[in-house]
């Protein structure tokens, strides 16, 4: 097991146990586009179709929704948000390939990315350096309602209701 992905698990259960809720439980995040730590395909980038990769979750306790990020923070001016996912369903365990760049996709909500868009924009770094592309899920004991969030508003909503959350990385280099 690869240190970054102990980490994610660490965070997740210090992250649980900090909310007062009662059903933390063990969270796992993995895709089926790419491997922890490995390049993110053409695909999934600008200079591709610009899809979002396939994730899917698993989580042992309750969860009233998920919320799934993307940032990467690697940027020349700091942190750069590529997704804001959240209100997925308790009954959903994974986002498609390709999810719909939609704000309301049946409940699903998708705030703003820093592009500024609406859904999943991929990786488009400057030549140089490779970037980390950070993915993360978080269970929460509630549902968000507010539409459009940003990153940091998002953090702020769910501030006290992360039951659990587990990360993944791809890296992208042009």
């Amino acid at each position: 097991m690869n240190k970054f992905f102990m980490l994610s698990l660490m965070s997740a259960a210090v992250i649980g146990a900090g909310s007062g809720a009662e059903s933390a439980g063990s969270m796992t995040l993995a895709s089926d586009s790419f491997k922890n730590g490995d390049y993110l395909a053409r695909e999934y980038t600008c200079e591709g179709k610009d899809l979002s990769p396939e994730l899917h979750w698993s989580y042992s306790g309750q969860a009233a929704s998920f919320a799934v990020t993307c940032d990467d923070p690697d940027a020349p001016g700091g942190d750069f948000v590529h997704w804001v996912a959240y209100n997925i369903p308790a009954t959903v365990k994974n986002l498609q390939k390709g999810f719909p760049k939609k704000a309301d996709n049946n409940g699903i909500l998708q705030g703003t990315n820093d592009f500024p868009e609406t859904g999943y924009n991929g990786p488009c770094p400057p030549k140089g350096k490779p970037h980390r592309y950070i993915f993360t899920v978080y269970a929460l004991d509630t549902k968000i309602a507010d539409k459009n969030l940003t990153l940091a508003e998002l953090k702020k909503a769910i501030k006290g209701h992360v039951l659990a959350s587990a990360s993944i990385t791809g890296m992208y280099k042009r």
